[in-house]
């Protein structure tokens, strides 16, 4: 059984879907592919209690500058 039978915010259908999640930390970012349900109306996307405990812990570790697991995408910018 789904944790939603509708969205909570609009009552709209919610169906499983993978998607990316841009996650920061200090000066760090990491994007992790997670699987949620997505509302098919608004959009909303409802994370798992595992999901949540899953993204604290890497912020941390973002924080904390322990990037040694995680594999390098490239570069990012900022333009002022």
């Amino acid at each position: 059984m789904k944790p939603f039978e509708k969205c909570p915010i609009c009552g709209g259908q919610v169906v499983e879907k993978e998607v990316e999640k841009l996650l920061r930390g200090g000066n760090h970012t990491a994007l992790v592919k997670v699987r949620v349900e997505v509302c098919l109306h608004c959009g909303e996307r409802l994370y798992s209690h595992e999901n949540v405990r899953r993204f604290e812990q890497i912020r941390d570790k973002l924080e904390r500058q322990e990037v040694g697991e995680f594999r390098p995408l490239g570069q990012s910018f900022e333009v002022v």
